[in-house]
């Protein structure tokens, strides 16, 4: 078994006790230093990294291999990576890059496929000059999808 190996059995098993909580990513570095990016159903906590954290460097021997370990949830500006992300965050805005469009809009629903997302956009009136405010809804599946990132207002 490898080190990386070794320290995502730690994780999935410190995972099972918090079933909101759940893996984004995991890097090990040549140099052993451990990175663990953690979400949540609710957000994470302070106290869910460190008892995951605890999970990982209390069976891990030091004197078998040396390492540095860093827990943390996902930042706000992060892209999203799992359906479970998507689904956790319906009703907001999401800037999604797709490979032939950028797309700023809410996000209405996400299951294991797609995800759709509603916005308002100007176009020309079918009639008649000017412009008009129409209601625009996509489908948009998770193949098409190069990046989401959830935008944050205030």
């Amino acid at each position: 078994m490898t080190f990386k190996e070794k320290v995502n059995g730690l994780i999935t098993e410190a995972l099972l006790e918090k079933p909101s909580i759940f893996l984004i990513d995991l890097a090990v570095s040549d140099s052993f230093k451990i990175s663990v990016g953690l979400d949540g159903d609710n957000g994470v906590a302070l106290q869910d990294c460190i008892d995951i954290s605890r999970a990982i460097e209390n069976n891990l021997d030091r004197e078998e291999q040396d390492f540095s370990l860093e827990v943390a949830s996902v930042g706000v500006g992060s892209p999203l990576k799992m359906t479970r992300q998507y689904i956790k965050n319906i009703g907001r805005t999401l800037i999604v890059t797709t490979n032939t469009e950028k797309i700023e809009a809410e996000l209405v629903e996400a299951n294991d496929v797609f995800i759709i997302l509603s916005w308002k956009a100007r176009e020309p009136k079918k009639v008649g000059k000017g412009k008009e405010t129409v209601q625009k809804e996509q489908q948009i599946p998770y193949t098409d999808i190069k990046e989401a990132i959830v935008t944050v207002t205030f």
